[in-house]
Parts: C-alpha cells; structure tokens; sequence
C-alpha cells in the first residue's frame, strides 16, 4: 500500500432521483460531480482494473463498483486489503478509509472520475460550474475550462476507458468486466 500512495494522492480520480447539484472550484481544481445515481440509465455492476500513470510509475488497484437507483458504492482494494469504500445515495457521501490511507484522498474525486467515465454527457454538462464545459463525440469526451482541455476520456473498446487528467498528470486506465450483483 506505500508503494501505490503517492499515485493515490495525486491520481485518484480512477445517484437517487434529483437535480443535479452545481459545485464551483478554484481555477486550479476540478468541479466535484455529484450526480443522482438514477442519471446512470440501467446503473452497473462491474469489477475493473485501474492503472494508474504518473510521473514515469506505473501501479493498478482494484475497484468493484455498483450503480443502482438507490446508490453508488464502491470498494478500492488491493492484494485483499480494502483501500477505500464509498456509499453516494444522491444525498450524502459516506466514506470508509484505511488507517493509512492519507486524508487527500477524497471520495469525491473519485465519485466525480467515475461519473466522468460512466455518467451520460448531458447529466454531466447539466451539473458543470459557469467556465465548464463537456464535448463529446462517439468514443471520445474533453471536459473544458474556458476552451482549454482539463480531462481527456477515450473508448477505445467495449469495457475500457482511458482518463488523462492533464491538469493533475495522471493517466487512468479503466478495465471492467460486468458482474451479477
């Protein structure tokens, strides 16, 4: 768990019916999505394979994540020891950590990479902050800042997302296998 920290920090992102709720962040942030759980049509049941690219390292982490219209939950663990686990139910975020798990790990970035991933644009462009905006294009998504590309997200296939956070400098690739829940 030392050895993938630093990537954490940094790289980490990778609801119930409501409106959409409108966040602002500094110019240097991004805007922390909270999106209703039921804005995922069909929701997801998938476990996926995160690898994360930064600073010249290379680490993966596990994620298993859930969809439905009551909520979001996910567990990120690795070699059997769960890291962080997230309950969104389009109200409140509840967020269990590891003891070691540093506190600039938020639940929200990764509640807001994931809905960057998985959420449908127009749920995403709906909640943005004035001076945001989400392009889209089959296989392709570019969430902008005044014009200037923050987030770049490719498709290249079914069950695989690529994030490139070029403000923060991480790659995130996302692997994900559907599963019964």
């Amino acid at each position: 768990m030392q050895r993938l920290m630093p990537l954490l920090l940094c790289a980490l992102l990778a609801g119930c019916a409501g409106t959409p709720v409108r966040t602002t962040a500094p110019a240097a942030d991004l805007p922390m999505l909270r999106l209703a759980p039921s804005a995922l049509p069909g929701g997801m049941a998938s476990q996926q394979r995160l690898v994360f690219d930064q600073g010249g390292r290379r680490d993966s982490i596990d994620a298993m994540v859930e969809v439905d219209t009551a909520g979001v939950r996910v567990v990120l663990h690795q070699q059997g020891q769960v890291l962080l686990r997230l309950d969104w139910d389009g109200d409140s975020l509840h967020e269990q950590r590891s003891a070691g798990l540093p506190d600039t790990l938020a639940g929200e970035r990764v509640l807001t990479d994931l809905q960057l991933v998985h959420w449908p644009a127009a749920a995403i462009a709906a909640a943005l902050p004035a001076g945001w905006r989400l392009a889209s294009r089959q296989g392709h998504r570019e969430l902008l800042q005044g014009g200037a590309r923050v987030v770049a997200i490719d498709y290249p296939r079914d069950g695989e997302a690529l994030l490139h956070n070029e403000r923060v400098g991480y790659r995130l690739s996302i692997h994900s296998m559907a599963v019964q829940p």
